[in-house]
């Protein structure tokens, strides 16, 4: 006979749906707990069974090889009626189950045991439960084995349900995050393009500059997901492929960067070293149109320690304010550098300029 429906039916099938499992793949961290309570108990099966509207769904099984049967069929649709742990030892002897034809047929199902999978309002949306195909009973400690486990079952949906609406929220935060920074880009671009002064304009392009960087360092960010770190064989290349829309057309710009990990803090410093670095050499290095490249290197040591090289072969340094002879550019280097944890050096080249720095990396 088919069980009734449960006196809270629509609120128990809405926590169901809320749990967001239903007819998703298995999974490793299930399919052990099967495995393991199977183990336990002796029984040839072993099911995480949820109780849908018109079906049972297993997310994980072991003994039947299918993932979903008929509700008309389900031993499970009568023990959510039930109390927290449900033993039949004997199907054939229990009347729900004496028409059922998972029971009656050869080889049947003549033992059951399950523990409820309640959610923390008290609605209950499956169960955990072992079957064989002979009767017998459980001793106590398979028992409160199953009713234990039953609720780590329960603990492991809510927690991966949890982080999927963690992962909705940061896609959220993430697209408003996007969508401020392109306006904060956006207003410096009109800005810049409406002012006559040079100084002015200079600033503002530093800015919007500093501003894509930001936002370059939360998509790596958010690519990373939640380890709050940026790998530099990634950030700095796509900063470079940023940075090379605004050189000049005769002006190169290369990246050859090892892998290495920093904080979101050392990234966006660093990012704007190599920021102020590629704008001054693109805009003093070259001119009168001469061709050449800016060159940015990344390499670790082995031994804890980055080193990124800054060069160009340019025109030299004497000609790079704001890098070499301590004018602003110069200045928001070092400042840069102090809080990246490392001194910036500029040893002497017979071509262009270069700068050195080294610090701690992962």
């Amino acid at each position: 006979m088919r069980a009734e429906a449960h006196p809270r039916q629509a609120e128990r099938i809405a926590a169901l749906r809320e749990c967001g499992i239903l007819d998703t793949p298995r999974e490793d961290e299930f399919d052990e707990i099967t495995a393991l309570v199977a183990r336990i108990c002796g029984t040839p099966i072993a099911v995480i069974n949820l109780i849908d509207s018109d079906r049972q769904w297993f997310k994980s099984e072991v003994g039947l090889g299918v993932r979903e049967t008929p509700l008309d069929t389900s031993i499970c649709s009568h023990v959510i009626l039930e109390h927290d742990f449900v033993e039949i030892p004997d199907t054939q002897a229990d009347p729900r189950l004496a028409d059922n034809p998972l029971c009656i047929a050869e080889p049947g199902l003549r033992f059951y045991a399950g523990a409820l999978l309640t959610t923390d309002s008290g609605l209950p949306i499956g169960t955990l439960c072992v079957l064989d195909h002979e009767p017998r009973r459980l001793n106590g400690m398979q028992k409160e084995t199953l009713r234990i486990i039953a609720k780590q079952v329960m603990r492991l949906i809510e927690l991966k349900r949890a982080l999927e609406v963690q992962k909705i929220l940061a896609m959220e935060i993430d697209h408003r995050v996007k969508n401020s920074l392109q306006l904060v880009t956006s207003l410096l671009r009109q800005k810049r393009r409406r002012a006559t002064h040079p100084e002015v304009r200079a600033s503002l392009e530093r800015a919007e500059m500093r501003v894509e960087t930001i936002s370059l360092v939360h998509q790596e960010l958010y690519r990373a997901s939640q380890s709050n770190t940026v790998d530099l064989a990634g950030f700095l290349p796509k900063l470079c492929d940023l940075l090379a829309e605004t050189c000049p057309p005769h002006v190169r710009l290369e990246a050859d960067v090892e892998p290495a990990c920093l904080s979101s803090g050392s990234a966006s410093a660093l990012g704007m070293i190599v920021n102020e670095f590629v704008a001054n050499s693109a805009k003093h290095g070259f001119p009168d149109g001469r061709v050449g490249r800016v060159t940015v290197t990344g390499r670790r040591d082995g031994q804890g320690t980055y080193s990124v090289v800054l060069s160009d072969n340019g025109i030299g340094a004497a000609s790079l304010p704001g890098t070499a002879d301590g004018g602003l550019g110069s200045r928001i280097i070092e400042v840069l550098s102090r809080q990246l944890g490392a001194e910036i050096v500029y040893p002497e080249c017979e071509t262009g300029i270069r700068a050195e720095l080294s610090f701690a990396c992962v």
